[in-house]
């Protein structure tokens, strides 16, 4: 069983941590009695999607044996402010991928595997947020030479 603690630090902040004393700052900002201090919210979600994802996907691509030197992950929200409570109606997750010789094909099979089987983040969502994704594959090129 997972367990956090969030403590009240002032105005709207809260400090949470986890059992293995992992911290994060929250806050909201200005407009709603915050500091913007520190992450809203909701925007965790997000952020716990994009961690969520990617891991599924790395572990994935790296079974399947490909090449990634590289691996970073866009996640854009739409929030529905008409009513409480808000929440994100539309979501769209890009991810980065670098790598030598990476299989679009793989990476589009991994995207699918971890959004709709694996990833416990999406699979929490409800049916009112539609989660759309696309990727981009670049091939790695190292750096030779001196730096400048």
């Amino acid at each position: 069983m997972d367990k956090i603690t969030a403590r009240w630090t002032a105005g709207r902040q809260f400090v949470g941590s986890d059992e293995n004393g992992h911290g994060i700052v929250l806050d909201t900002p200005p407009s709603a009695g915050g500091e913007n201090t520190g992450w809203r919210p909701l925007e965790l979600v997000l952020l716990g999607l994009a961690g969520c994802s990617g891991i599924d996907i790395l572990s994935i691509l790296e079974k399947k044996r490909e090449d990634v030197r590289g691996f970073e992950v866009e996640v854009t929200g739409e929030t529905y402010t008409a009513d409480y409570p808000h929440y994100y109606e539309a979501i769209e997750i890009t991810y980065f991928v670098t790598g030598v010789g990476v299989s679009e094909k793989a990476v589009a099979q991994a995207i699918d595997l971890s959004t709709q089987k694996y990833c416990s983040v999406k699979g929490c969502l409800g049916p009112q947020c539609v989660v759309t994704t696309k990727f981009e594959i670049s091939e790695f090129a190292p750096h030779v030479g001196p730096n400048r």
